[in-house]
């Protein structure tokens, strides 16, 4: 067969010249610049304003039309002038692109909500005052950053050990049975419904203590119900991660089983652990119905977890924004403010302790 002959199911000679062999096949393809989908988007919204603003169309009707657009005029720009194959890439880009934008839509629409209804009473005044005592110009929500605080660390302080133990027994110690169980166990107790881990709590500890008791720690034990599965899951995943090659070195070397999980594998895992426990603690810490029957409603504030009712940011959102004046709202969009700063305190926190902890070769 000739050597020019260069279809799929002809026979190259080795010894022929490549130059005659692959003439007329080109080697490069055309390309289009990187930057060429957002020159697109940008003309397709310009475009698409012209027309749109006019004829008096919507916002939403225009950028939805926009993206529409985008994407059909992209692929076929670069369908036809860089083949099939860089085409669809293109489409799927765009699509990847678009379903970003989409999921940031509520997001964004959310914190600037938040962030504009509640910096109208937003001050040190409204973050270090309580609601004893208030006026329609007074009354804060530090007996509730207070509550938040601690009845989250008391759970995080119930939940963490207890799931990292159960994690590391399933990835670790292959229970069997046992395991299997577990993880049954573990998968029915993520979809129990929060107001049940609250009725949980209380009836514990009525039955323990009386129906007289009332404290933050009835509160914190509801929470742990909540976020022990999550935080076993969590690091459940991270942990199967780990390679093997890992453990099998340290074992070589005759380090023992239990500092080999210490050193090495929950080393390794660190930050996915400590994203892990603060999915957990984002999961817990704006629960509303189950500090509402365990740890009720005070307007003082309460320092001790273990003796009297305790306040809590959600529950003080939930109380301010049923109530029919304008200050409450205020007061509740500003709650709701403070809680979302504090979540985003605590993941900063987690990164720095992900980031410290973790190996060297794992520092970005």
């Amino acid at each position: 067969m000739s050597a020019r002959n260069t279809s799929p199911t002809a026979v190259i000679d080795p010894l022929a010249d490549p130059s005659e062999v692959f003439e007329g096949v080109p080697l490069t393809s055309y390309r289009l610049p990187s930057w060429f989908i957002w020159a697109v988007l940008g003309g397709v919204f310009v475009l698409i304003g012209a027309i749109g603003i006019p004829l008096g169309w919507s916002p939403v009707a225009m950028i939805v039309l926009t993206a529409l657009v985008w994407v059909v005029v992209s692929t076929i720009v670069s369908w036809v002038r860089e083949g099939e194959r860089w085409g669809k890439n293109t489409l799927l880009t765009t699509l990847v692109y678009l379903a970003f934008a989409i999921v940031m839509v509520p997001l964004v629409s959310l914190v600037w909500m938040v962030v504009v209804n509640g910096s109208a009473r937003f001050s040190p005044e409204f973050l270090l005052t309580n609601m004893r005592g208030y006026s329609e110009d007074t009354g804060g929500v530090y007996h509730g950053i207070v509550g938040t605080l601690e009845i989250t660390g008391l759970a995080t302080l119930i939940s963490v050990p207890l799931g990292i133990f159960t994690a590391i027994f399933l990835v670790e110690y292959n229970g069997g049975w046992i395991a299997r169980a577990v993880t049954f166990l573990v998968d029915v107790m993520t979809g129990i419904p929060s107001i049940v881990a609250g009725l949980f709590a209380y009836s514990f500890f009525l039955l323990v203590a009386g129906p007289r008791y009332q404290a933050g720690i009835i509160g914190a034990i509801a929470l742990s119900v909540l976020m022990t599965p999550v935080v076993i899951r969590g690091v459940e995943e991270m942990l199967k991660l780990v390679p093997n090659e890992l453990r099998e070195a340290s074992y070589a070397l005759g380090v023992p089983k239990w500092l080999t999980i210490i050193k090495v594998v929950l080393r390794t895992a660190i930050a996915g652990i400590t994203t892990s426990v603060m999915i957990a603690i984002a999961r817990v810490i704006g629960e509303t119905a189950p500090l509402l029957i365990t740890v009720g409603l005070p307007q003082t504030t309460n320092f001790n977890p273990f003796k009297g009712t305790m306040a809590t940011l959600p529950t003080l959102v939930y109380n301010q924004y049923s109530r029919a004046d304008a200050a409450a709202f205020e007061r509740a969009w500003a709650g709701a403010l403070t809680l979302i700063i504090i979540v985003m305190l605590l993941n900063l926190l987690a990164r720095a302790v992900s980031y410290y902890f973790s190996p060297k070769g794992g520092r970005r």
